[in-house]
């Protein structure tokens, strides 16, 4: 079984020397979204367009991209592609494609002065397709880094990961682009990847209690991002409490 729901299609670009990349969710027809944010420095493009008050019921294509700020240019470069296929929302004058976009923040590792750029946007819209298994060290998910409370230099790579599950003729995908500050534990509560503390174990391991070292640049550098796709015909208010709920059941991050 695919591990995306019929329609969609996933394509990542990876740069593992800069460790900064960008993956692109291809949306089928009649696709409908929404989103929540509660991040305090939100990176995006087009997710007002999102909120389930707006009128807008087409969503085209999803970027999550690394680079902060400048990996938005990465959006732009997914309208341009998905305009040369005739795909968008048709105005009176103009098909437009709409492109949400979501960015993590990787400049604090690999290379900062290198960005996903619209070439490799590109390349991820080509090579997009209903198989894509990538997990891990790719896409946007390629400089991200896990268990920053302690410190940058204690810290874990984080990754792309994906995971599905099928109730019925319902299906569910959940794809996040994990940047998370805090650590990433099993439904046990063990530890899988985090702060690490001394010769290879968890910090965690070693403290009843994590106790958040409050740098000057933490703050800003800790994203996690998620889209969930389905199959579902959800309006955009459900799609909205869907999303909600994606927040309270990954934890914080």
């Amino acid at each position: 079984m695919s591990l995306l729901p019929p329609g969609f299609l996933l394509g990542h670009a990876t740069d593992l020397e800069a460790r900064t990349g960008c993956t692109v969710i291809l949306c089928p027809p009649q696709t409908r979204g929404s989103c929540e944010i509660r991040g305090s420095s939100p990176g995006s493009r087009e997710l007002a367009l999102l909120a389930p008050e707006r009128s807008m019921q087409e969503v085209h294509a999803l970027v999550l991209t690394g680079g902060s700020a400048f990996g938005l240019a990465t959006g732009d470069a997914v309208m341009r592609w998905l305009h040369k296929k005739g795909i968008g929302y048709q105005t009176p004058w103009q098909r437009v494609p709409i492109v949400p976009a979501a960015v993590v923040f990787d400049l604090n590792v690999g290379r900062s002065d290198a960005f996903p750029t619209e070439a490799m946007a590109v390349s991820a819209c080509e090579s997009a397709s209903s198989d894509c298994d990538e997990r891990g060290s790719v896409g946007a998910g390629t400089g991200t880094t896990v268990g920053k409370w302690l410190g940058i230099e204690r810290a874990m790579t984080g990754g792309f990961g994906a995971a599905q599950r099928q109730v019925g003729e319902l299906r569910m995908t959940a794809l996040a682009v994990v940047n998370a500050v805090g650590d990433i534990i099993d439904a046990h509560g063990t530890v899988l990847a985090g702060a690490r503390g001394s010769e290879r174990s968890f910090a965690a391991d070693e403290t009843t209690s994590r106790t958040l070292v409050r740098k000057a640049i933490l703050g800003q550098t800790n994203t996690t991002l998620t889209a969930v796709l389905s199959n579902g015909a959800f309006t955009k208010l459900e799609l909205f409490k869907i999303a909600q709920r994606m927040h309270d059941g990954r934890g914080h991050t």
